[in-house]
Formats: C-alpha cells, structure tokens, sequence
C-alpha cells in the first residue's frame, strides 16, 4: 500500500506528523455506531460506545483482545477520563453525565439543568481544576435509534459545566444550533466546540467553533474551521496544540492556526478518536462499524 492510502499531505506542515510506512490498522469490527473511546493508560486499554447495540467495549492494548466493558450500557456515547482515572460517561439513554468508581459504581453527575431533564449529553471533557464541560445535543432523543425517543424539556441545545467541588450544573455556551465534540487548548484559555447543526438546519455550517474561556465562563464564540467533507464530531488535540477531529473521509488534522493541513485517511465515517499507547502517540479511531489505529510521529495531549 502506498503512503497516499492512508495519508492526504495539504499543507507540508503535516509531512513529519506521520511515519509513510504506518499503516491505518483495523482492530475491530461489527459495531453499529462506534464513538467515544476514551483511554486508560494504567491498565493500557481503550474503552468506547456501540451506541445503537446499547453497549461498551473495550480493547486491550497488551493482547489485541475485544470484549464487552458494559451491557447495557445506557446507549453511551462520549467518554473521557477525569483526572483520577475515572470513567467520565454521556448517555443517551440514562440523559445524564455519569462517573464509574474505582469500585465499578456508577453514579450521577448531572442529569438536570434549572429543574428539567437534560437532551441526551453527547461528548465531554474535564478541566484541571476538576470541572466537567459537556455537550447536550438532543440526538439521542430525537428517536429510538441511538436512546429514547421524547421531546426537549429544556428547548434547546446547550454547553453546561459541572462544578467539581459542588457538583452545580451552569450553562456555558447557549448560542449553538447542535453543539457536539468538545475540547480545551493546551492553557485551557480557549474551549473548542463542534457544531453538527446541519442536521437539523439545512445550510448551517459544518464548523467547530472556538471560545474565550475565563475561569467557568465561556464567551466570544467565532469559526475556527469548516469541514470540507461530511461534519465534525468527535476531536482532541495533541501535544503542540493541533486538532485532530473526525470527519466523513477520516480524521482531518487542523495546525493551531485553523489551517487544514492533512487528513488520515479511514473507509468509514469517523466519529471520534482519542490518544493512547505507552507513549501516546497512537490515534485510535472510531468509524462507523469499527475500531482503527494508527502510530503517528506526534503525541497527544496529556489531560492528567
């Protein structure tokens, strides 16, 4: 296979990301809708969501193993890890954030916003000073697919952060059609978030939209880059600050600058991706039925 297989060069920028000789692997198969991996590097395994299958997965990175982490799962979706090694999980089904103890018990963060039911919380992410910033999109409720069919309590599609210390739900960001995949920049002074709006508003842009963050607010909301294929979901940055995001050909890479510099290239829709490996420089991919690496000559953030 030629390096162009796998690898699209836009910008020379993105020339030394990648090794030509590393391939996009395959590591799993058969799933209906794979999204939210989320690494453990203590225990050197990747967890993600089947959302439609109702379930979690996880893949050992020691012996190529796959197995069920959880039935039923809640319909899943995003999954971080906070900065205790905990499952941080949105689920669809359960319309709430929840946090899997060193125990294995689940319990409650958020699951309310001023005294109504959340949509179906979507992807998040956790803050060094313990806050949880998460995405609350109403896919998981606009039919029985991915969770319950029901109808918004809150009306609308918000960013909302929970207090690390009194567990207080805010809203953070009210101005987005379908806000989506979530992140912070290396200093925590930007917060990224994609909007996946044109699903519900035809001609409303495929974009991730960047904002000023100041402590627990969040303002100046403004495009940072457009997809050029399908829409963005899922994303993460890695150890210099570059975004690598999902998107309808596979993973589409952004230099700080929001300049589109390369894409790695996967044969399904891509959701979502996450950072792993004992050096964390592999980038795993969740596409639409599978599980996909690859080993780039770049690390990822570290958010612990």
């Amino acid at each position: 296979m030629a390096t162009s297989d796998y690898y699209e060069v836009i910008d020379k920028r993105f020339s030394r990301l990648f090794n030509g000789n590393a391939q996009v692997e395959k590591l799993a198969t058969g799933f209906k809708w794979a999204e939210g991996p989320a690494y453990f590097g203590g225990g050197r395994y990747l967890v993600w969501s089947d959302i439609p299958n109702n379930r979690m997965m996880r893949y050992d990175e020691t012996d190529g193993s796959v197995s069920v982490f959880r039935h039923p799962a809640d319909n899943s979706n995003g999954n971080t890890v906070d900065r205790q090694g905990r499952l941080i999980t949105c689920e669809h089904g359960g319309r709430r954030v929840s946090r899997t103890e060193h125990d294995g018990t689940v319990v409650t963060l958020a699951d309310s916003f001023e005294g109504k039911q959340l949509n179906s919380p979507n992807d998040a992410v956790v803050k060094s000073d313990g806050s949880i910033w998460f995405t609350d999109p109403t896919y998981g409720i606009d039919s029985d697919y991915e969770g319950n069919k029901a109808t918004s309590e809150i009306g609308a599609c918000n960013v909302y952060r929970i207090d690390g210390d009194t567990g207080a739900v805010t809203a953070v960001i009210t101005d987005m059609v379908r806000p989506n995949g979530i992140a912070f920049s290396l200093d925590e002074k930007l917060l990224y978030v994609a909007d996946t709006g044109a699903t519900h508003k035809p001609g409303h842009p495929a974009e991730i939209r960047v904002y000023d963050v100041d402590g627990t607010r969040a303002s100046n909301g403004r495009q940072f880059c457009l997809c050029t294929a399908g829409l963005f979901d899922g994303f993460r940055l890695d150890a210099d600050g570059r975004i690598w995001s999902s998107a309808r050909d596979g993973v589409h890479c952004f230099d700080p600058d929001g300049t589109l510099i390369g894409k790695v290239k996967v044969p399904e829709v891509v959701a979502n991706v996450a950072w792993g490996g004992n050096k964390h420089n592999v980038l795993y991919i969740c596409g639409t039925t599978s599980l996909y690496a690859v080993r780039l000559m770049v690390s990822g953030a570290k958010t612990y």
